[in-house]
């Protein structure tokens, strides 16, 4: 078996960011990627704002936007669609892939990862997992020394202002 890259990124609307820079060092070292899609679980602020979108649609006479509030919390494109997405882009790119998807904390779900598949040589933590304060320093600071191999943080481009 070949050795693999280790992606990991949020179930969100950002989900394949970063992938292509994963595939590129993928292909440039020879290995595969496997891909772990951690579902953000949502806070209860979050849950009672969805809950209160869909009581507002609902008072309209909207029920099926409220519906779809509730049963989907409000995503348009479901997971399947978009990992199949992933893999494809992958393949086209002539990199295996492995994907898997955890609801637990990220950073356990990654050391239990971590464990149990040996052949990982690089942790490569996207945009969506990074920025925003999705990880505390401390937590990042854990996971380099935990993992035993080397951890690579990426951040989303910004452009400058053009004068």
């Amino acid at each position: 078996m070949r050795k693999q890259l280790l992606f990991v990124t949020y179930e969100n609307e950002d989900l394949d960011e970063g992938l292509n820079y994963a595939i590129d060092l993928a292909k440039t070292m020879g290995k595969d990627i496997a891909i772990l899609i951690a579902t953000n679980k949502k806070t209860l602020k979050e849950k009672f704002d969805d809950l209160m979108s869909a009581v507002t649609f609902a008072e309209a006479n909207d029920h099926e936007t409220a519906r779809g509030i509730l049963s989907s919390g409000g995503k348009t494109t479901g997971l399947e669609e978009r990992v199949e997405h992933l893999a494809e882009k992958c393949q086209r790119s002539g990199v295996n892939v492995n994907i898997h998807s955890v609801t637990v904390d990220l950073f356990s779900a990654i050391k239990d990862f971590l464990r149990e598949k040996t052949g990982i040589d690089m942790v490569l933590l996207s945009p969506s997992v990074t920025d925003n304060g999705n990880v505390s320093a401390r937590e990042l600071n854990k996971l380099v020394r935990t993992a035993s191999r080397p951890v690579v943080t990426m951040a989303r481009q910004t452009l400058a202002p053009v004068h």
